[in-house]
């Protein structure tokens, strides 16, 4: 079926149990999202604004265009528009100063400090990261730190690739950080304002799916995955809990978000504090059969 010939006439279909079946599906098995009986018509609304723009007339036939598509840009699409990616600078800012006063000290003596944004979306939170340890000391942060921030939407990589952010979207940073590590500038007619290259050195954007394969052999001192987990079921959550961690240091850190628990799932970090785990310094040791 050309479903690309497809015309939209009138208001969009209602969305059938067993579309809606698919669809979830579809959404779970790529991206681990539990979408749930609640979310309906949240993906009826969604998913309908892509039907419109691509004249489809029914979510069968989207769903049929989503699997046909092997590129993998409209599953991309998809979870693009199921997801909300609401972020902020220094959101949950206690985050910040745990990692800036208790957590950068303790690394000082390694010559490079590698750090996971593991959902970073537009990239305020990689941006928050990197000025966080710039102000507790610049040229070693500079030297040292490294960020590896991913996400599953290319949408959003490009704009946190890009580092211009408009005049309302940088509220939280404090003016003198603002003073210190960005340049204002005119952006599509609107003002904005650019991260100098400095800070956007220290961190590299790479697109990633947490459900597929992750990187081979990278290992890092801190994990941040705030804010994603809720978008998953408890078997979803421990899996990639437990998947996250093997590339954790022994003794290294895992942010979530406050308003999710690793409670109710296994693992084997420590709780430091809220929303704030940390790998035992033996836990790798241990995995390897090391004494």
């Amino acid at each position: 079926m050309d479903c690309s010939r497809v015309r939209l006439t009138g208001s969009l279909p209602a969305l059938s149990d067993r579309e809606y079946e698919n669809i979830s599906r579809l959404a779970h098995d790529h991206f681990g999202l539990d979408l749930g009986d609640s979310k309906r018509g949240l993906v009826a609304a969604r998913l309908g604004k892509i039907m419109r723009q691509l004249s489809l007339e029914s979510f069968q036939h989207y769903y049929e265009y989503v699997k046909a598509d092997r590129s993998g840009a409209a599953l991309a699409a998809m979870v693009d528009r199921l997801t909300t990616n609401h972020t902020s600078f220094f959101r949950e800012p206690k985050h910040f100063e745990y990692l800036r006063k208790c957590i950068f000290p303790t690394l000082r003596t390694l010559s490079r400090i590698h750090i996971w944004s593991a959902a970073c979306s537009s990239g305020e939170e990689p941006y928050s990261i990197a000025m966080s340890l710039l102000e507790e000391s610049f040229q070693e942060a500079a030297a040292k730190v490294r960020i590896m921030a991913t996400d599953i939407s290319t949408r959003v990589l490009e704009k946190a690739k890009r580092g211009v952010y408009e005049a309302d979207r940088i509220d939280g940073i404090p003016i003198a950080l603002l003073q210190r590590y960005l340049v204002p500038e005119r952006a599509n007619g609107a003002n904005s304002f650019r991260f100098r290259d400095d800070i956007r050195s220290m961190i590299g954007f790479e697109h990633l799916n947490l459900m597929a394969k992750l990187p081979e052999g990278y290992r890092c001192s801190v994990i941040f995955c705030r804010n994603i987990m809720i978008y998953f079921d408890r078997s979803t959550q421990q899996s990639l809990v437990k998947r996250l961690s093997l590339h954790l240091e022994d003794g290294g850190y895992f942010f979530i978000g406050h308003s999710e628990s690793l409670n109710n799932i296994t693992h084997d970090l420590d709780y430091i504090s809220p929303a704030t785990y940390r790998k035992p310094e033996y836990a790798r040791r241990a995995q390897n059969g090391r004494g």
